[in-house]
């Protein structure tokens, strides 16, 4: 007996002492959706009541799934916590203005359970849930996908459909001025380079979003578009225009920082985002879609794994 009771005091495990940063989810959230205001507004502003619809439903969708499924689970619902709504809303950010309301609530209630919730929830998911969301929707129905086809209404183009199908000389008028405006056919918001620009750098300013995923991410896209652009100037299109079409920008900000879908030390951060960028440009010329940033983002979160092994080394150890 007296034995036991030393063994239990010798081994008696408590937690260090630690500090509350006072950042919650449910904050952090609210910090996401203000930095996505600018984009939603100016969404609204080029498509009207459209995109409200979209985001609204593909929203509403995320918030309600979550909730059945988390009943299902017998989990504590977390919808004041607002994540669910944040990839509702980014999802939405993906989608063709005029897509039907069939296909956002059937693509916002994949992406909460197939990216969120059969992995336990948020926090627990491996893949960026809004680009997963996008990924089988763009593979399930590429009719309404095709931005090109859903936006005969308006009197633009797409410019990586343009250049995919059409090659570089019909995007040779296109400037980056018009590119960062929005003055082009594009997803919902993700066309709103200007705006999500904007929300980006809001997010870093507050230090929620820190700057080695998104500036080497952009990096890795100008680079290897830059080195296509060297080996045939004819064919493959300048850094910069890849950089500013597509949903490239919310990629960087938004996407590719999806917090339990990419490393959390410095230099796997670096790393994770640089090769995503290199797999957009690949994606891109290669692939068969016009814009391959999800599909990126989902194969360089597969890598994540791997990434986070690179560690520093315990002091004294070999």
């Amino acid at each position: 007996m007296a034995s036991q009771e030393m063994s239990q005091k010798l081994f008696t495990v408590s937690s260090a002492p630690l500090w509350h940063s006072g950042r919650t989810v449910r904050l952090t959230m609210i910090m996401t959706l203000l930095a996505l205001l600018p984009a939603a507004l100016m969404a609204v502003f080029k498509y009207g009541y459209d995109a409200v619809e979209v985001i609204a439903w593909a929203g509403l969708t995320a918030v309600v799934t979550e909730f059945a499924v988390q009943q299902l689970m017998k989990q504590k619902p977390t919808g004041d916590d607002f994540s669910a709504l944040v990839d509702g809303v980014l999802f939405a950010f993906l989608l063709p203005s005029t897509a039907p309301v069939w296909l956002v609530v059937i693509g916002s209630a994949l992406t909460v359970i197939l990216g969120r919730m059969v992995f336990g929830g948020y926090g627990g998911s491996p893949v960026c849930a809004p680009a997963l969301g996008w990924c089988i929707l763009t593979i399930s129905w590429p009719d309404f996908m095709d931005l090109n086809a859903m936006l005969l209404s308006w009197d633009l183009v797409e410019p990586l459909s343009e250049l995919k199908y059409f090659g570089l000389d019909t995007v040779a008028a296109i400037s980056p001025v018009s590119l960062l405006l929005g003055d082009n056919l594009g997803a919902l918001g993700a066309s709103q380079v200007a705006a999500v620009i904007l929300g980006g750098v809001f997010l870093l300013g507050i230090r929620q979003v820190r700057w080695l995923i998104p500036v080497s991410f952009l990096l890795g896209v100008f680079v290897t578009g830059l080195v296509f652009n060297i080996l045939d100037p004819n064919v493959y299109a300048s850094p910069f225009f890849h950089l500013l079409t597509g949903s490239t920008m919310l990629a960087a900000f938004f996407l590719m920082p999806y917090p339990s879908a990419s490393p959390s030390r410095q230099i796997p951060m670096l790393i994770f985002g640089f090769f995503g960028g290199v797999l957009v440009i690949i994606v891109r010329s290669y692939g068969i879609y016009p814009d391959g940033v999800p599909f990126a983002i989902l194969l360089i979160n597969l890598c994540t794994p791997l990434f986070d092994m690179i560690a520093p080394k315990p002091f004294g150890g070999r």
